[in-house]
């Protein structure tokens, strides 16, 4: 076994990750193709890179990413810090300089002496993995080379070469004296059944299916809709997220585009339900599927979008029972190389078929700067105990699992249990564990609660 744990990717999870193995007193090698090459999005030579928005999003204990912010704090993460250090004004927002951001994690990583930065393109993981332990934090842009070898590495036919995803709504926000839960067909009136019948056998379905929950929608509500959808503000993409998104996927708004009736014979098709209000078929109809094992959030079927996200928020919540309702992630559509992690890797980010290997940041399914932080302090926390018991005699092997009540747990569990319809997924306390015996209807006593727990539970794990 080497002295030293390998590194793969110089972005904000493989910084994070170099700098909590080297705290701990083991070597490390640290591999950044840049300025060597450059992915199609990076431009700065320097090392945790920041290409999209320069926001960390809110500071708030009671926003679920504020909370997993404050949860890397009490743990010392370098890239928190540093952009504590580094932040403008934003309000409750945590935003930084990025520039300043990238080139003072860059000089703290290059002076210290035990991480060795090496400016090199690795496209040969499995040597490495054979001689030591490797972290892959080669981020949604990975190079095409090593996407070929994780390909090998992890046995699965392919990657995700890109992200497609729905918004997932809050089911605690959803107004339920317009939305009603079934499935199509099985939720309609039947032609023998009388109208106190079939809302007897709502009412019986309604506490056993609940995968299912619907929209029902007018003629002038969805036609209001439709125009503001076809005429809402999308993201620019890059060439190459144009050239791999649009062969495999249609954003909910071009489909609109086609015709006003188009979402009505597709994705909104109102066939098989009737209002309970009108005990009538509605003109249109939206559906949201269960997200979680809990049901506590809810995916928009057919809803993937390339709209801003403001946008989202203004146009959807047009669909009557969203009128108030909460966006624990938002539709996205962009490159975004990643693993079906529920099926590969266990809640130390570590790789089931191989131990010598762990994954950390977005190539893991985590979505978003802190979550990736997150993900790369826990893989370098958990590769330090397997080098530990490795190289020193007598050495017991720990896995260092955090509480699934924190956040930081709670994407760790997210994206090692197994799941069919695994994507990325921001913080958002609709992964959290609801809390046993009580159930608190306010949703801000109910996150400050939540963030009390976690921050309780972490100092007990530390």
């Amino acid at each position: 076994m080497k002295d030293y744990i390998t590194v793969i990717g110089g972005g904000l999870a493989g910084c994070e990750a170099a700098y909590q193995i080297a705290k701990r007193n083991i070597k490390v090698k640290l591999y950044e193709m840049k300025p060597i090459k450059y992915s199609s999005a990076h431009s700065n030579k320097d090392l945790a890179e920041i290409v999209c928005s320069n926001s960390f999003k809110s500071n708030l204990l009671t926003n679920a990413c504020g909370l997993l912010k404050e949860e890397l704090r009490r743990l010392d993460s370098l890239l928190i810090k540093t952009a504590d250090e580094t932040s403008v004004a934003a309000g409750q927002a945590l935003a930084v300089d990025r520039e300043i951001f990238s080139k003072k994690v860059t000089e703290v990583i290059e002076n210290n002496p035990l991480i060795e930065i090496i400016h090199k393109e690795v496209t040969d993981v499995s040597k490495m993995a054979e001689e030591g332990i490797v972290i892959i934090a080669t981020g949604p842009l990975t190079s095409e080379a090593l996407a070929k070898q994780i390909a090998n590495i992890t046995g699965e036919d392919k990657l995700y070469f890109y992200d497609a995803a729905a918004p997932i709504i809050s089911k605690d926000s959803i107004d339920f004296n317009i939305a009603f839960y079934g499935d199509r067909y099985s939720q309609e009136k039947k032609k023998d059944e009388t109208e106190e019948e079939w809302r007897k056998r709502l009412k019986e379905q309604e506490g056993k299916e609940q995968s299912y929950i619907n929209l029902p929608m007018n003629k002038e509500e969805y036609e209001n809709f439709w125009n503001e959808l076809v005429n809402a503000e999308v993201v620019t993409l890059h060439d190459f997220e144009k050239r791999e998104i649009f062969e495999g996927c249609m954003p909910i708004e071009i489909m609109a585009k086609r015709g006003i009736d188009t979402l009505r014979f597709g994705p909104l098709k109102p066939v098989g339900f009737d209002d309970p209000r009108t005990v009538r078929r509605p003109y249109a109809v939206v559906q949201l599927r269960q997200d979680d094992k809990q049901a506590s959030i809810y995916n928009m079927v057919g809803f993937q979008t390339n709209l801003k996200y403001g946008e989202q928020k203004r146009v959807f919540s047009m669909i009557p029972g969203l009128q108030n309702g909460e966006f624990v992630k938002y539709g996205v559509m962009h490159r975004n190389t990643y693993i079906n992690s529920s099926k590969l890797l266990d809640e130390t980010y570590c790789l089931r078929s191989n131990h010598n290997i762990f994954f950390a940041g977005q190539i893991t399914g985590v979505e978003g700067y802190v979550e990736s932080i997150s993900s790369g302090l826990v893989s370098a926390l958990n590769a330090v105990e397997f080098f530990n018991k490795n190289n020193k005699e007598n050495k017991k092997e720990n896995k260092i699992i955090f509480p699934e009540t924190t956040v930081i747990g709670a994407l760790a569990k997210y994206i090692s249990t197994p799941n069919s319809k695994f994507q990325p997924m921001n913080a958002n306390f609709g992964i959290l564990p609801e809390f046993e015996g009580k159930k608190i209807k306010d949703k801000k006593l109910r996150y400050k609660e939540l963030a009390n727990r976690s921050l309780k539970d972490l100092e007990e794990r530390l």
